[in-house]
């Protein structure tokens, strides 16, 4: 399953050269991350409240393609590139909206976790339903 997320770079978005300043794909990044989670079914703030699990990161990375610039329509194409016991990697493919040129290559890896108990966070493996819905999830290879 591929999550697609659609936005406009704004004002904001821009470093002094006049381009997207690189920690705003990050933020990009880990709201489609989130975003993912749900359209799974998975909720992030449920997970937490409900069961004390999070998905936390454990490394993120992005390649540059093209830069972006200011009112580009873009897209964001986030899907599952891996999935073991209790991590998995998200990639997140940023594309212009016009021609659909990658513009950043980004990855997530985030780590099943136990928040149950805040000054002791640990690792965990992913529960058995949760990781059922991830793995039906993943894209054909």
């Amino acid at each position: 399953m591929k999550n697609i997320v659609e936005r406009q770079i704004m004002w904001g978005d821009l470093d002094a050269l006049g381009i997207v300043f690189y920690p705003r794909y990050y933020e990009w990044i880990d709201a489609c991350g989130h975003l993912f989670f749900d359209a799974v079914g998975l909720n992030m703030n449920q997970l937490w409240k409900e069961r004390n699990i999070l998905f936390g990161l454990k490394k993120t990375s992005c390649q540059y393609f093209q830069a972006g610039r200011y009112h580009q329509k873009i897209r964001i194409y986030t899907c599952i590139e891996a999935l073991d016991r209790e991590t998995l990697v998200l990639q997140h493919d940023i594309r212009a909206a016009k021609d659909d040129g990658r513009m950043v290559l980004g990855m997530e890896k985030r780590i099943c976790m136990d928040v149950s108990h805040p000054s002791g966070l640990k690792a965990m493996a992913i529960p058995a339903d949760l990781f059922a819905i991830l793995d039906q999830a993943r894209e054909p290879e």
